[in-house]
């Protein structure tokens, strides 16, 4: 009989040698560094390759009228439409805007929750990115009473 110890180190030795060989699903490595570094929602957009988003009331955004502690924000996003690749949450005052990106297929329920450091008070969009590019959003404007990046 295995110890725990024995199979997570087993776990561990396998999913090294995946990775190595490059057998991971190649969305596990879909990372946009470029969209993170974004500074406005206009260059997430770009660096997505998505276009400008147009405002809908199929896609909604949730958190605090006013969040006490600007380190640990709770936020949500969520929508109806189907053919979506990818659920964004963008906070346009922080340094880097894009905050969360959520890859999805239409066999997963557009429906998240996260938490998110804000410096400031700000507008925060959720986005809905389609699979043809077209993007349409939510917006909320969460005032922050104690600064959570570093202020």
């Amino acid at each position: 009989m295995q110890t725990r110890r024995e199979t997570l180190k087993q776990s561990a030795l396998v999913a090294g040698l995946l990775a190595a060989t490059g057998l991971f699903p190649q969305y596990a490595f879909a990372y946009n560094k470029a969209a993170f570094e974004a500074k406005s929602l206009a260059d997430v957009m770009k660096a997505l390759s998505a276009s400008a988003p147009v405002e809908s009331k199929d896609v909604t955004i949730g958190g605090p009228d006013i969040a006490e502690n600007g380190a640990v924000v709770p936020l949500t996003a969520a929508t109806t439409l189907t053919g979506v690749k990818q659920m964004l949450l963008l906070v346009e005052k922080n340094p880097s805007t894009l905050v969360a990106q959520f890859n999805v297929t239409d066999s997963v329920e557009t429906n998240f929750a996260t938490r998110s450091k804000m410096g400031q008070s700000s507008d925060v969009y959720a986005v809905a990115v389609m699979s043809d590019g077209k993007a349409f959003f939510a917006k909320k404007e969460i005032k922050v009473t104690l600064g959570g990046c570093g202020g």
